[in-house]
């Protein structure tokens, strides 16, 4: 993928393992793995929160 790439992590499970946290075979997040710009939290996700975080990370494209 050509650059500028951008990383959301959606859901609980890829924010921070979820319920599946304590496994031996699951990351503590998606964020231990790939750099993450944006989370949205949930399980299951709302469209609303990732209209939010999608916002959130334009704003934070736009401010540099």
């Amino acid at each position: 993928m050509p650059e500028p790439k951008f990383v959301v992590a959606v859901g609980t499970c890829a924010s921070s393992g979820g319920v599946y946290d304590s496994c031996y075979n699951v990351y503590e997040g998606l964020d231990k793995v790939l750099p993450v710009h944006a989370y949205v939290l949930g399980c299951p996700v709302k469209p609303e929160s990732v209209l939010d975080a999608l916002r959130v990370l334009a704003e934070k494209i736009a401010n540099g």
